[in-house]
């Protein structure tokens, strides 16, 4: 990453913190789209993405990073659009049906039931939630937001993939021998 843009970002330069913002955005959003979020959503994300990126340049995170400054943004929208899609699964949907009686009309909600975990899955949920928190979280961004080895390097503490990897594989196998048990 480069350093004069880490400088900008820590000292508080509008002029360059603009220029570094306005740069990427477009990318950004062109690149959110894929997603099927709409534009106020993808705003939002990409403003909170450049918020947590400053800070973490004020923390010292940026120091060792060894990727661009949009691949490192774009990993932390990339975190921020898989939180909103996960969480927009979790609402519950309903389509209104009409009830007519005694010349009423009421309308009634009629709930989306999600599909009933198979025993596996509800041992595999179980277990998981054992787990330590680095482990939960190593498997969660690897299986469940799809990240690469090397974007997980990038979004966390690790210091490099094979470090990465190694945690991954520790974390796999704690698992399995819970289920085994």
């Amino acid at each position: 990453m480069e350093k004069q843009d880490i400088n900008a970002l820590i000292d508080g330069d509008s002029k360059e913190i603009s220029k570094l913002y306005n740069s990427n955005r477009a990318t950004f959003m062109s690149f959110g789209k894929k997603y099927g979020l709409h534009d106020d959503d993808l705003s939002d994300i990409y403003q909170e993405a450049f918020i947590a990126l400053r800070k973490n340049a004020i923390n010292g995170k940026l120091e060792t990073v060894k990727s661009t400054l949009k691949t490192y943004l774009f990993g932390i929208g990339k975190f921020m659009i898989y939180d909103l899609l996960k969480e927009k699964q979790k609402t519950v949907s309903y389509e209104p049906a009409i009830h007519i009686a005694h010349d009423q009309i009421e309308t009634i909600a009629i709930e989306t039931e999600k599909e009933e975990l198979t025993l596996e899955q509800r041992l595999l949920h179980s277990y998981f939630k054992k787990l330590g928190k680095k482990c939960q979280l190593m498997l969660t961004l690897f299986y469940s937001r799809g990240l690469t080895i090397d974007e997980i390097v990038e979004c966390t503490d690790y210091s490099d993939s094979s470090v990465v990897r190694s945690q991954k594989s520790r974390c796999i196998k704690t698992l399995k021998e819970m289920m085994k048990s």
